[in-house]
């Protein structure tokens, strides 16, 4: 699967929806890292992208940097709301509250 993504990506494909692909796979192997950079890159593309902003925070908080994972959440919070993304506005909310908890 990110073989083929990253094939694209060679070839000069590039769009959120490939740079989420990547994010996500590269989330899944536990490269926290490098998935960070391509879901960074997913929602430069598309502000919008509720789960990209979802995934990004997690790969912050996998890496440590709680503040940059809190910053990912509420933006994606703010791009749920405004697309009626309440699955996604759920969850960040939770992950939010957790790190609240976490932090105190």
């Amino acid at each position: 699967m990110r073989e083929s993504l990253e094939k694209m990506l060679a070839k000069g494909v590039d769009n959120a929806l490939l740079r989420f692909g990547l994010g996500k796979s590269w989330l899944d192997e536990g490269n926290a890292a490098e998935a960070a950079v391509h879901l960074q890159r997913c929602v430069d593309f598309d502000p919008k992208y509720s789960a990209a902003w979802k995934l990004l925070g997690k790969a912050h908080q996998a890496q440590g940097d709680l503040i940059a994972a809190r910053q990912a959440w509420q933006q994606g919070l703010d791009a749920a709301k405004a697309h009626g993304d309440k699955q996604a506005e759920k969850e960040m909310t939770v992950f939010l509250k957790k790190l609240d908890k976490a932090q105190h």
